[in-house]
């Protein structure tokens, strides 16, 4: 059945470059139109601007199979611009993905409906990655093409041979994030990495000429990018664009696509008046009728229709070839592949996990718990050959490189140590990337401090359930010289403060080795090591298979049959409520010390365990860190050793000395709680 032809007859003539695409777009804009009006919520302009190029690369380039979507060999699809999310939601719908029904679509950003503002990674099939926070979905592609590149590089380009799509809008690329990952893709030449920019010259003030004037193909040409232009409504164009993207290997590639953004409607498009809200009940009959559109609300033609479920389903052949390719190779390998995509630890993992801890129980060792960390991946990394790390260009401080995690990822072979350069949030949006895309356990280092530059991709691990392990060490004034620049005081505290985040703080080698035992095991929880620069002595000295980390909490010396005071601390100052403990023993009082490396792990223990734990005795908090949030397990502030403001710079001793955090400030606290 033939569609009506554009009133507009500007839009008229794009249809004509090419009439089938054309047609195929309008479903999208139709769709998107239709569920932001039901809402009274959303931006329908973006998927109305980009819905030529999102039917051009679903019906001709993009590798996939909407009956089987987690297929590993498809290509990648990330829509950055998140808010475009109903573009999103409609090709899955139109191309047949089974849970993104009708009603769906027409129950958008409403509560239990998978169509949420923006896309959710777990909500629906077909969601790569959580985006919404600008230039993140860019970053998280790029580690998926790292991971692309590596995998194929490990079992071959018969198994291993897809593409990383992105499609990226003006505030993808004016956010910091946007520029890390650019910078390193083109760095890298990651080929399989292709990204399509919507240049439709809005952003939410107005006109990006209030804030934007960058000659953005020259800054990505400049960066080693292939880079092409095309009109975003000429479907050949687009094609062909696409084409020459695919055919380059060497270099990622963006195609700047000139588009206008609400295309289509006669009123608001090209303004930033349909960016953010609703065309309305008129205008959307206006902008249907411009665009040549005669069907009743989320209606859909069956032409065009069965056309969008032919192109879903275009890649079953190939997902049948990839699946028969993997069940001939050895049954060794094809194991191995499986285990890595599946999450599964290896066979050797738990021996290399008891050596370790046998080793440090028969020759106890004093060590900063940075140097621990890596004396824990030294011995684990062996074993786990889909562990790949990396750091934010301070490698020899977060002591993150070991022997089986030492080849350089370069342009000319990808190893399995990502030198980041100092790009602290792109790494760590990266390692989601690396994450997301299957068989790897992605880690990587920098500054506790710098933990702010990254904090909005450690929220969307904790957001969507994906088990990056963040390094962070340099962990407190305990740094010295470098200053309150580089001691981080509020930091604990902040990064406890999000949910589904495991913030580990171990007291020594044994706890460190135990850290890292969770964070590998947990794939849906990411894991933030926080460790010391300066050594501490092994506190943990009897031998046992338990990982006592594991509960957040324990008692890690007891002092006397009974408690007259309980001394809670982390990390580095556990060793020192140790000494305090002896000291107040000394003087008669019965003394319990809790190590406490992570509050998360420590609150899904029963009742009853926190109970024994914490005692009933009065308590002290102990942490070379902000006090706040520690009234949960103290009475207040004052029975808190911690820190009031920043740090300074001078070495170690004098700082804890200054700053209160010593043996005798918990001698006298804990003396004047107990009554002495």
């Amino acid at each position: 059945m033939p569609m009506p032809s554009p009133k507009d007859p500007a839009i008229a003539a794009k249809a004509a470059l090419d009439p089938a695409n054309f047609a195929l777009a309008n479903c999208i804009r139709a769709l998107s139109i239709d569920a932001v009006n039901a809402a009274n919520s959303g931006h329908p302009g973006a998927p109305m601007g980009m819905a030529d190029a999102a039917a051009v690369l679903f019906r001709n380039h993009l590798k996939f199979d909407a009956k089987h979507p987690d297929w590993p060999d498809r290509d990648r699809f990330v829509l950055s611009n998140g808010h475009a999310s109903m573009l999103l939601y409609s090709l899955l719908h139109l191309t047949g993905y089974e849970d993104m029904t009708i009603e769906q679509i027409r129950n958008f950003r409403q509560w239990g409906a998978i169509t949420a503002g923006h896309p959710e990674y777990g909500h629906a099939k077909g969601i790569e990655t959580t985006t919404g926070p600008l230039g993140q979905g860019l970053a998280t592609a790029v580690g998926m093409a790292l991971a692309e590149r590596r995998l194929a590089a490990e079992f071959g380009e018969d198994l291993v041979d897809h593409r990383t799509w992105v499609f990226v809008g003006d505030g993808c690329l004016q956010e910091g994030i946007g520029q890390e990952a650019a910078s390193l893709a083109g760095h890298l030449g990651l080929g399989r990495l292709i990204v399509l920019y919507d240049d439709n010259s809005i952003t939410i003030d107005g006109p990006t000429s209030v804030s934007f004037s960058e000659d953005v193909p020259a800054r990505f040409a400049a960066l080693g990018w292939h880079v092409q232009s095309c009109d975003g409504h000429d479907g050949m164009a687009l094609d062909a664009a696409i084409t020459a993207a695919k055919a380059e290997t060497a270099r990622p590639s963006l195609i700047a696509m000139k588009t206008v953004i609400g295309f289509g409607s006669p009123n608001k498009a090209g303004s930033y008046a349909v960016h953010g809200a609703p065309l309305g009940k008129d205008e959307a009959a206006l902008t249907k009728a411009a665009i040549g559109w005669t069907h009743e609300p989320f209606a859909i033609p069956e032409d065009l229709l069965a056309q969008w479920r032919e192109i879903g389903q275009r890649g079953a052949r190939e997902r049948a070839a990839w699946q028969a390719r993997l069940a001939a190779k050895p049954a060794d390998i094809r194991a191995e592949f499986e285990r890595r995509l599946s999450g599964a630890l290896p066979d050797g993992y738990e021996p290399a996990l008891l050596a370790a801890r046998e080793a440090l129980f028969a020759q106890p060792k004093k060590a900063a718990t940075r140097k621990a960390s890596q004396m824990a991946l030294e011995a684990l990394a062996p074993a786990l050959p889909e562990m790949i790390g990396g750091s934010a260009d301070l490698t020899g401080s977060n002591l993150t490189r070991v022997a089986a995690v030492d080849s350089q990822y370069a342009r000319e072979a990808p190893g399995r140590y990502i030198g980041y350069g100092v790009r602290e949030f792109g790494m760590a949006a990266a390692m989601n990337g690396l994450n997301l895309h299957g068989g790897f356990i992605a880690y990587g280092g920098t500054f506790l401090v710098f933990s702010d530059y990254a904090r909005n991709a450690i929220r969307l691990s904790a957001l969507m359930g994906v088990g990056t392990i963040y390094v962070m060490t340099h962990d407190s004034i305990g740094l010295g010289e470098d200053g309150p620049t580089h001691q981080p005081i509020e930091h604990l505290a902040s990064l406890r403060a999000i949910p589904n985040l495991t913030v580990l703080r171990p007291a020594d080698t044994v706890e460190t080795l135990e850290a890292w035992d969770i964070a590998i095991r947990n794939r849906h929880v990411p894991s933030l090591l926080a460790l010391s620069r300066q050594d501490v002595p092994q506190l943990r000295l009897e031998a046992g298979d338990e990982n006592l980390t594991a509960k957040g909490a324990y008692v890690i010396r007891q002092f006397g049959e009974t408690r007259d005071v309980t001394l809670i601390a982390t990390g580095t100052e556990v060793a020192l409520a140790v000494e305090a403990a002896e000291a107040l023993h000394a003087d008669g009082l019965s003394v319990a010390v809790v190590s406490m490396p992570s509050w998360e792990l420590f609150d899904a223990q029963s009742d009853a365990y926190r109970d024994e734990v914490l005692g009933t005795a009065p308590r002290i908090a102990i942490e070379a860190a902000g006090k706040f949030g520690w009234t949960r397990h103290v009475a207040s502030e004052e029975d808190v050793i911690g820190m009031t403001g920043f740090g300074a710079s001078a070495p170690i001793d004098r700082l804890y000395k200054e700053f209160g955090i010593t043996k005798e400030a918990i001698v006298e606290r804990a003396k004047a709680l107990a009554g002495r």
